[in-house]
C-alpha cells in the first residue's frame, strides 16, 4: 500500500477496519487541533483589530460558545464521518464486490469527509463573525478571515490524510473491475496543497495590507508581526505541503519501479496495488497490464518452444519468418523403437503412451544437453538435428555422443523399450518448408534419408546403434575413437557402399538386439 501504517494486502477486513477507523479518527482530530491553533495564532498575533481574547466584553464567546461548539462539532463530525464512511464502504465490510457506483462512492469517500468538515467550518465562521461581529462590529472582518482561513486549512488537511487512511479501500475498489471515472487528479491535489501551503497565507497577507491602507489605527509594529508570522506559515506549511504531495506521487511511482526491477530480474509473476484514483493509478494499472502481456507472451514462447523446440522458437521470434532455408553441415540421428507394433498390440494405450513419454524424455534431456534439437517425433520414433539451427562446434560428434548416452540410458532407465539409432553427416537444406498460412522449420538432404536408412538396420547390429563413415571422419577425435568399424552394406535407394561403425564398447558385448 506504500505505507507500513495501511497493513497489507492480506490483512483481515475487521482488522483493516479497525484499523482505517482509528487512522480516520486520529487525522479528522489532529487537523482540527492544527486548524484551531492556527485559529488562535491569526487570532492573537497576526491580524489586527480589536483584541478579542483579552477583552473582558468576549469573556462569554470566549469561553462558553466557542469551547461548547468545538466539543460538538468534534463529537458530529467524526460520528457524521463514521457514519458516512461505513454506508458507503459496507461492500467492503461484508466482503462483496462493489458495483460501479460503489466504486465512485469509495473513491469519492475522502472528498465526502472533507465536505463535513467544510460544513463544520463554514457553520462555525458564520456563527462566530456574528456573534462577536454583535458584540463589536469591527471584529467582523478579523473573525471571518481567521475562522474561514482555519477552516480552509482544516479541510486541506483532512482531505490529504482521509485519502491517505483510505488508500487500503481505494485499492479494493479500483481492483474490482473497470476504473470509475476520475473526480479529482494529480492537479486537484497540487491546488490543494497550494491552497494550505500558500494561498491562504498570501491571502491573508493581501488583506492585512488593505486594511492597514484603509484603517489609520494599524501600528506598524503589528504590521511587521503579522507579515513574518504569515511568512513564517507559507514557508512551514508550504514546506509541508510539499513533502505531503511528493510522497503521495512517489509512493505508488517507488512500488512501480520496484516491481520492474523484480521483472528485469525475470520474476513475471511482479504485481502492484493498485491505490490511486488519479493519473498514478493509470500508471499502476498499466503497469500491472505490462505484466500479464510479458507473463502471456512467455507462456506462449514455452508452449511454442515446447512444439517446435527452444532454438526454432528463438530463431522464430528473433528473425523474419520466411519460406526457404540455407545449406548447412548438419548430423542428424533417427532413433526408432523396435517392436512398436508388438507393444501396442498387448498394452493397453495409456501404457504404450506413459512408456513412450518416459523413453522420449531421455531422448529429448540428453538431446538438448549435447546442443540439437528435436526436429519431430513420428509416433514410436524421433528425428534429432544437431547444427541447424543453432551451429554448433562438433555437430557430428555431438550427435555421437548423444546417441551413445541415449543407448546407456535406455537400458537403466526404459529397459521394457529398446530402440535402434541411425547417425548420419553431411550437408543438407535448413529452413522453413510448407505455405505462407502455415509451414515448419525442418531440414531436407541426403543425411536425413540416411540416418532413416540406418536406423532400420541399427536393430541387427551389435548395441543398436550405427553411424556412417563420414560421422565418424568429421567428428573431433576424443569422440571418433570411441568408434569402429563394423560391417559395409549398400543401403536401399542406394548404388554405393556404406561403410557401418559401431560405439567400440557395444561391439566388444557381442550383444545383438532383436529385428522387429
Amino acid at each position: 500500500m506504500g505505507s507500513w501504517i495501511l497493513g497489507g494486502e492480506r490483512e483481515g477486513r475487521f482488522k483493516r477496519r479497525v484499523r482505517i477507523q482509528v487512522l480516520l479518527t486520529v487525522f479528522i482530530v489532529s487537523a482540527n487541533v492544527i486548524g484551531i491553533t492556527i485559529l488562535l495564532a491569526l487570532v492573537a498575533f497576526v491580524v489586527p483589530g480589536p483584541d478579542v481574547l483579552g477583552d473582558s466584553q468576549f469573556l462569554i464567546p470566549n469561553f462558553v460558545v466557542v469551547p461548547t461548539y468545538v466539543g460538538l462539532a468534534l463529537l458530529i463530525g467524526i460520528l457524521w464521518g463514521t457514519k458516512r464512511a461505513l454506508k458507503d464502504l459496507r461492500w467492503s465490510r461484508e466482503g462483496q464486490a462493489p458495483t460501479p457506483k460503489q466504486q465512485r462512492t469509495a473513491l469519492a469517500t475522502p472528498w465526502r469527509l472533507t465536505v463535513i468538515q467544510f460544513v463544520l467550518w463554514g457553520f462555525a465562521t458564520v456563527l462566530f463573525t456574528i456573534l462577536y461581529g454583535v458584540i463589536e462590529p469591527d471584529a467582523i472582518a478579523k473573525i471571518a478571515f481567521t475562522v474561514a482561513a482555519a477552516g480552509i486549512v482544516v479541510c486541506a488537511i483532512s482531505y490529504l490524510l482521509s485519502e491517505f487512511a483510505l488508500r487500503p479501500i481505494a485499492a479494493e475498489a479500483l481492483a474490482a473491475g473497470d476504473r470509475p471515472r476520475r473526480r479529482v487528479g494529480t492537479v486537484g491535489r497540487s491546488l490543494a496543497g497550494w491552497c494550505l501551503g500558500t494561498g491562504v497565507p498570501v491571502a491573508g497577507l493581501m488583506i492585512i495590507a488593505i486594511a492597514a491602507a484603509i484603517r489609520d489605527d494599524v501600528a506598524i509594529t503589528q504590521l511587521i508581526i503579522a507579515i513574518l508570522a504569515l511568512g513564517a506559515i507559507v514557508l512551514c506549511f508550504g514546506l509541508l505541503m510539499e513533502i505531503l504531495t511528493a510522497l503521495r506521487t512517489v509512493a505508488p511511482i517507488r512500488l512501480v519501479r520496484a516491481a520492474m526491477h523484480r521483472v528485469e530480474e525475470g520474476d513475471l509473476d511482479a504485481k502492484v496495488v493498485v491505490f490511486d484514483g488519479t493519473e498514478l493509478g493509470d500508471l499502476q494499472v498499466g503497469f500491472n497490464r505490462m505484466a500479464d502481456g510479458l507473463r502471456e507472451r512467455e507462456r506462449m514462447r514455452d508452449i511454442f518452444g515446447r512444439h517446435v523446440g527452444r532454438a526454432v522458437a528463438e530463431k522464430a521470434l528473433t528473425d523474419r519468418a520466411e519460406l526457404g532455408g540455407e545449406e548447412r553441415s548438419v548430423a542428424v540421428f533417427f532413433i526408432d523403437v523396435i517392436g512398436s507394433t508388438t507393444l501396442a498390440a498387448n498394452n493397453p494405450p495409456k501404457e504404450v503412451v506413459a512408456l513412450l513419454n518416459r523413453f522420449f524424455a531421455v531422448i529429448v534431456e540428453e538431446v538438448d544437453s549435447h546442443g540439437g534439437f528435436i526436429n519431430k517425433f513420428e509416433g514410436d520414433a524421433a528425428l534429432a538435428i544437431f547444427g541447424a539451427p543453432t551451429e554448433l562446434d562438433d555437430p557430428a560428434g555431438s550427435a555421437l555422443a548423444a546417441a551413445r548416452q541415449i543407448m546407456n540410458r535406455l537400458k537403466r532407465e526404459v529397459p521394457d523399450c529398446e530402440a535402434g539409432i541411425g547417425i548420419a553427416y553431411g550437408r543438407a537444406v535448413a529452413g522453413n518448408v510448407g505455405a505462407h498460412e502455415r509451414f515448419e522449420y525442418t531440414v531436407i538432404g541426403d543425411p536425413v534419408n540416411e540416418a532413416a536408412r540406418l536406423s532400420d538396420l541399427s536393430k541387427k547390429v551389435p548395441g543398436c546403434t550405427v553411424a556412417s563413415r563420414e560421422t565418424i571422419d568429421a567428428a573431433k577425435k576424443s569422440e571418433a575413437k570411441k568408434w569402429a568399424s563394423y560391417d559395409r552394406v549398400t543401403l536401399r535407394g542406394r548404388n554405393r557402399e556404406t561403410e557401418l561403425v559401431v560405439p567400440q564398447a557395444f561391439l566388444k558385448s557381442k550383444a545383438t538386439a532383436p529385428s522387429s
